[in-house]
């Protein structure tokens, strides 16, 4: 079994062999930028260890594993446009760099490339892998919108906030997870599994993301801190700080997330004070432990070994144990 650390430098190595600069440079020279500027690389590992785990050598899953990977910068590119985000894993972001016209052309380019390297894939295989990427494809965009939507809602309820990060982001995790065994030709049944697993486990990850934002050090996590107040998302925090508050407080917050002050230090920090005050903090904790704890659950469903399953629980102990 192929420790982390291997899978994340196999799959760099082919990246840089695989994503050059070529003409237009004005096309691909923001594509490479954006996929060199570093990152968790969480999906594409799970990838190729969901192959390895089922039974496959992860060098035959490398080029699903970029798949998801472009796929998934190319959504960032994109979602840094409609946020007007300045900074992406600490770096200028693709527009800022450029300009929006940039973003979406090379945006674009990037998901017809990830659906390209599919095709080096035979049968039954690149069928299974092209269906559940389109499937995936179009839920990320769906869970975006509902991202945009809910900025101007003001009646947004937690199970439909789950709702959008699980389509926002927790479906790519448990689709790059089901590639690997579906290359592994692994059986219909331990496939849907290992989906759940990185299903549970990207919402994990996205309330860990949440919690991140607000509460994170800007030099590890690379974002702008306090990001998702200044830009009016209703994330898990808000919602719970929202329900468990003061009715001045829900006023309050309703108001703070209704503008958008030149300079939003006070904003930010009077936002924090209702979370802290609401237990919104302890609460998001809370969410992310049960969600790792479905991931693990679904682990015993596995026909896989202990050792393998051990690694899986590893990894996802790993995960919620961040701070980047």
């Amino acid at each position: 079994m192929t420790h982390i650390a291997d899978y994340r430098e196999t799959f760099l190595n082919y990246l840089e062999e695989k994503i050059v600069l070529t003409e237009p440079k004005s096309l691909y020279e923001p594509i490479v930028y954006i996929l060199q500027l570093g990152g968790k690389r969480l999906r594409p590992v799970l990838t190729l260890m969901t192959a390895e785990i089922f039974g496959t050598s992860h060098t035959k899953a490398l080029d699903a594993a970029l798949a998801v990977e472009v796929f998934h910068n190319f959504s960032l590119v994109h979602d840094d446009i409609m946020d007007d985000a300045p900074l992406r894993r600490g770096k200028k972001t693709v527009h800022e760099k450029w300009d929006i016209n940039t973003g979406i052309l090379s945006g674009d380019a990037m998901l017809i490339l990830a659906y390209q390297l599919f095709e080096n894939y035979e049968g039954k295989t690149f069928r299974s892998l092209a269906e559940l990427f389109s499937k995936t494809a179009i839920e990320v965009c769906e869970g975006q919108q509902y991202d945009i939507d809910f900025e101007t809602r003001n009646d947004v309820t937690i199970p439909q906030y789950l709702k959008m990060i699980e389509y926002k982001t927790a479906v790519l995790v448990g689709a790059a997870m089901k590639m690997g065994a579906i290359v592994a030709e692994a059986s219909e049944t331990d496939a849907e599994g290992i989906y759940d697993f990185g299903r549970n486990l990207g919402l994990a990850f996205q309330l860990q993301d949440d919690y991140l934002d607000a509460y994170g050090d800007p030099e590890t996590f690379g974002k702008q801190v306090g990001g998702d107040i200044i830009e009016n998302k209703k994330t898990y925090l808000y919602l719970k700080a929202y329900e468990n508050s003061s009715a001045d407080n829900q006023e309050s917050l309703q108001h703070l997330f209704s503008i958008q002050p030149e300079d939003t230090t006070e904003k930010v920090a009077a936002v924090m004070k209702i979370f802290s005050e609401s237990n919104a903090p302890e609460a998001i904790k809370e969410a992310i432990e049960a969600y790792t704890k479905k991931a693990f659950a679904v682990l015993k469903t596995l026909n896989i070994g202990d050792k393998e399953k051990q690694l899986l629980q590893a990894f996802g102990e790993q995960l919620m144990n961040r701070t980047v």
